[in-house]
């Protein structure tokens, strides 16, 4: 995931002149903004977060700079499986459409918008725009603490997968729940969201034996309506098997309990009291008990019965 003045240089890179003074000129406010719990109306910084896409204009991108990232970056080892490079054309058309996003990240980052700013903006948010607070929850002081969960959970409810892909970013590992997180990755899947925008996927699917179980299930339930199994549903199942050298996991729902072993039962009561073994069942002439799983049985079960 870059970092704000990353973020910052990436965008920058794509923009006009007149973006740039726009751009200088917005933050600069936005980070000497002040709390206005009395105001009647939307601060500065606020107005420039909504109509940030009418004077963010990407220049033309030279071919050096074809391949340098122009919005938040995914998380995890897999955002550096992409590809390395693009036309001018793709990367010109990706970056007028993150460029507005992006910007609208350093807003909020510069203003340090609290959870009541950041909820506000959300719900009255276009799509943009509710993309944008959910890639800036991680830039802001309100990421220590669940208070934004509640807009992560929105976002998934929705049918929306860029809002979706959104959603699961750090914030969404970090403070979702173990059902919540589990309900989100089974939508990227089934969804088209790629895992690379899974945030710390590997980490939270290690060994969770409940995932497994969910995800297999699913998976049947797809196979047997005739539909495709999303090809990173093995990546993840793989995953929540616990290793050989690993305790099993103590997620919710694991089905890896193994039962005691049965205890040996005492010579005294292994046959009718008038039994009498053939030959090939001989007992050895020791009256000792032989040693079994339990260690040795106390004394008073190898008395025999009179």
């Amino acid at each position: 995931m870059l970092t704000p003045d990353e973020l910052r240089a990436a965008v920058e890179q794509t923009l006009d002149q007149a973006g740039r003074a726009w751009l200088d000129r917005a933050l600069t406010e936005a980070a000497d903004a002040k709390p206005r719990p009395d105001a009647s109306g939307p601060a500065r910084w606020e107005l420039d977060f909504a109509s940030a896409g009418r004077h963010i204009r990407p220049a033309r991108i030279s071919r050096s700079t074809e391949a340098q990232p122009t919005a938040p970056a995914t998380t995890g080892q897999d955002a550096e499986r992409g590809p390395k490079t693009q036309s001018a054309a793709s990367a010109a058309a990706q970056a007028q459409e993150a460029a507005p996003d992006a910007v609208r990240v350093l807003l909020l980052h510069a203003a340090g918008a609290d959870a009541r700013t950041v909820a506000r903006l959300y719900a009255h948010g276009t799509g943009a725009e509710r993309r944008a607070v959910l890639r800036a929850l991680p830039h802001l002081p309100l990421f220590t603490g669940p208070d934004a969960v509640p807009l992560v959970e929105d976002a998934l409810r929705t049918n929306d997968t860029r809002l979706v892909a959104a959603a699961v970013g750090p914030y969404a590992a970090r403070h979702l729940s173990p059902h919540s997180w589990r309900q989100a990755l089974l939508k990227c899947l089934f969804t088209g969201v790629p895992l690379t925008a899974v945030a710390d996927w590997e980490r939270r699917a290690r060994g969770d034996a409940e995932l497994g179980r969910m995800l297999t299930d699913y998976a049947h339930e797809r196979t047997a309506a005739g539909r495709p199994v999303p090809g990173d549903l093995d990546r993840v199942l793989a995953l929540t098997r616990p290793s050989n050298h690993e305790e099993p996991s103590n997620h919710e729902g694991s089905l890896n309990h193994e039962k005691p072993l049965p205890r040996e039962a005492p010579p005294s009561r292994r046959h009718p009291p008038n039994y009498e073994p053939s030959p090939s069942h001989e007992e050895p002439p020791s009256r000792e008990p032989s040693p079994s799983r339990e260690g040795p049985l106390p004394r008073a079960l190898t008395r025999e019965e009179p």
